[in-house]
């Protein structure tokens, strides 16, 4: 693991290996200022604030910039909307925006915290923006938040939803089960319906890993757990995804992970990964495959231009119609 700021960078790791496949933390982090409520010279459609989604429930959600499609940024399982406000470039790479502001600079842009997941602070912790819960979380009710949150906010869409790793499972479904309210979709080294056959045996373990990949929290009752039979069964049994503008991201170095790691865990996660990245190419017609050259698994850390450029690429779709 590369060498930084070491809890930060253990927990990035550590979490990562849950997002459901586990990458090297980030050792560099540079950050974005979160957008406040107020403040002179602001837009006045800048804002961080909670949401009521009913049910005594509150989410953390942050909305910048101006500009149709709105782009909704989903991050992966366990990670909070820190992930797309941090960048982990370094030379020779030129220091890059995070993705966050960087989308902001051209359309509407809005990301949220998922309850029981990490704010990369220092020390990090798991978020209080965002009503806990506990148990085991269905992608359903995910989903589910997800549209109640845009509603209740009156984020104008429809949407380009972006989805990291597991978020790719969560922006699928909505998008299966609302295609009026989708206008494209961008895939960021995104998590499949097809793994299981690659792990065999062994597949239980998996899932056992990505709920308990060993951080500090995964004995925390608040911390995200997430029913992953149940989501690929819920993807499955939707109906097909919206003919919208699609693009995928993917990584192209081997997933990094903790020491001991088991390796019984690693070898098939790195054979089912190419398929995966090609399933997901295959949903749409003319879906554009870029590879971050150089990238673990945090593609929106270590290539935020890359990623910010696909963003740019299918909003110019959909604003031109293809």
């Amino acid at each position: 693991m590369r060498q930084g700021i070491p809890l930060l960078a253990a927990v990035l790791t550590a979490s990562a290996l849950a997002v459901l496949p586990g990458c090297g933390g980030p050792s560099t982090l540079r950050g974005a200022p979160a957008a406040s409520a107020t403040g002179p010279g602001r837009d006045p459609g800048e804002f961080s604030r909670q949401v009521d989604v009913g049910g005594g429930r509150r989410l953390w959600l942050s909305c910048k910039g101006s500009g149709a499609p709105t782009v909704v940024l989903e991050s992966g399982l366990h990670d909070s909307s820190d992930t797309w406000n941090l960048t982990d470039t370094r030379p020779p790479v030129p220091k890059a925006p995070a993705v966050f502001p960087g989308v902001a600079a051209f359309a509407r842009v809005c990301t949220y915290d998922r309850p029981g997941t990490i704010r990369y602070t220092n020390p990090p912790a798991l978020t209080t923006r965002s009503t806990p819960q506990t148990g085991t979380r269905s992608l359903g009710a995910m989903e589910a938040d997800l549209d109640r949150m845009l509603t209740a906010a009156h984020v104008p869409g429809p949407y380009l939803l972006v989805g990291h790793s597991f978020g790719g499972m969560v922006t699928r479904l909505y998008a299966q089960r609302h295609p009026e309210k989708t206008a494209g979709l961008v895939f960021v080294d995104a998590f499949g319906t097809d793994m299981e056959p690659y792990f065999g045996p062994r597949w239980p373990a998996y899932l056992e890993l990505l709920d308990n990949p060993g951080t500090p929290f995964d004995a925390d009752p608040a911390f995200e757990k997430v029913d992953v039979d149940g989501a690929i069964g819920a993807v499955r049994a939707a109906r097909p995804l919206p003919d919208v503008p699609m693009a995928v991201l993917s990584k192209t170095e081997p997933f990094a992970a903790p020491a001991g790691s088991a390796k019984a865990l690693l070898a098939p996660l790195e054979r089912a990964w190419p398929a995966v990245q090609q399933t997901l190419v295959e949903l749409g017609e003319q879906t554009p495959h870029l590879l971050a050259t150089g990238s673990d698994h945090y593609v929106q850390l270590h290539d935020p231009d890359l990623t910010i450029g696909a963003i740019r690429l299918i909003a110019g779709r959909i604003r031109f119609g293809r």
